[in-house]
């Protein structure tokens, strides 16, 4: 259970990262004065967020919170608390924003693409989307390296055990 747990794991972070790239990547290769293929592409990359980042996410998180249960000695290392809380960062920030910013761009360049909107209306949305990738990627980074690293940040003290005795 525990090696299942752990490529469930390896693969949810591969992707992660590979969909944050991806999108990036999407960003990068359409100019947005193209209203046509921009609204295309803003479809793309909705389709990606929620095909590929949201289920990569997810199970990414799922398996990690497994893993502390299925290997006891997790619970009381200090960087695996560590990649559990920054783990659920990277859900909240996924979910509430790259999830809703695609969303939200692709609704604002269909918007361009029937003339209704200039194309300036994505520059704000586009540096707060750019800010959030970024954050999310040095999360998802950083959460890599604390599993192949391991440091000995913070060692939580075991619980004493009770023993039970025998009346005397």
């Amino acid at each position: 259970m525990r090696k299942l747990v752990k490529i469930l794991h390896s693969v949810a972070a591969a992707g992660l990262i590979g969909g944050l790239a991806c999108y990036m990547v999407l960003l990068v290769a359409v100019p947005v004065e193209d209203a046509a293929a921009y609204a295309g592409l803003r479809a793309a990359i909705s389709a990606l967020s929620s095909w590929v980042l949201l289920p990569s996410l997810a199970v990414g998180l799922v398996s990690g919170l497994l893993s502390m249960i299925v290997h006891r000695p997790f619970q009381e290392m200090g960087w695996v608390w560590i990649k559990a809380g920054l783990g659920i960062l990277m859900f909240k920030g996924t979910l509430t924003i790259v999830s809703a910013k695609a969303d939200a761009a692709a609704a604002i360049a269909q918007r361009i693409a029937a003339g209704a909107a200039g194309p300036e209306a994505l520059d704000e949305l586009l540096v707060l989307e750019w800010g959030t990738l970024a954050v999310v990627m040095a999360i998802a980074v950083a959460n890599v390296v604390l599993g192949i690293w391991r440091p000995r940040l913070v060692r939580i003290p075991e619980r004493p055990r009770e023993t039970s005795r025998a009346p005397s």
